[in-house]
């Protein structure tokens, strides 16, 4: 093997090994996180949100979540067999329709999940509102710091 050939191949090599790091990297960053994961990411000050942005992420989730409720009775209706006649073809259907809507990847599970999550969300916001008032108080204590004439010496 020439030397030119195995520059060529440790140069392949290398390609592959990055482009297979940043396709994990977008696998992780693709991913949802859960609501429990953003709830730990705020307690650990990962993030933090302003008041007023904080209560509008709030208030829209609220209503979702609100919306999601006045309606589940309707929307569980996904999970059972639509009446359709006797025939072969009609009870095939009847069962796909329910597959779909509650397999693992199913409006309804998604649904489902959301009822679970949404309410996990909004606590995540609320801490991470009291972690920006917090910061905030800290940053402006030390700026007062700087301030000509407020030090005692």
């Amino acid at each position: 093997m020439s030397e030119d050939d195995t520059q060529q191949l440790l140069q392949q090599r290398t390609t592959f090994t990055s482009a297979s790091a940043v396709s994990a990297q977008a696998k992780a960053v693709s991913r949802s996180l859960s609501g429990m994961e953003l709830k730990q990411l705020a307690q650990r000050g990962g993030f933090a949100i302003d008041e007023n942005t904080g209560d509008r992420m709030i208030s829209a989730l609220e209503d979702m979540l609100d919306a999601l409720e006045a309606r589940w009775s309707e929307l569980e209706k996904l999970g059972k067999a639509p009446p359709l006649s006797t025939t072969s073809t009609a009870q095939w259907v009847s069962q796909h329709t329910v597959q779909t809507a509650s397999d693992d990847r199913g409006l309804l599970t998604q649904l489902q999940n959301a009822r679970t999550e949404l309410p996990q969300y909004i606590d995540a916001i609320r801490e991470a509102k009291r972690r920006y008032s917090d910061t905030e108080s800290g940053t402006q204590s030390t700026l007062d710091g700087f301030k000509p004439g407020l030090t005692d010496s």
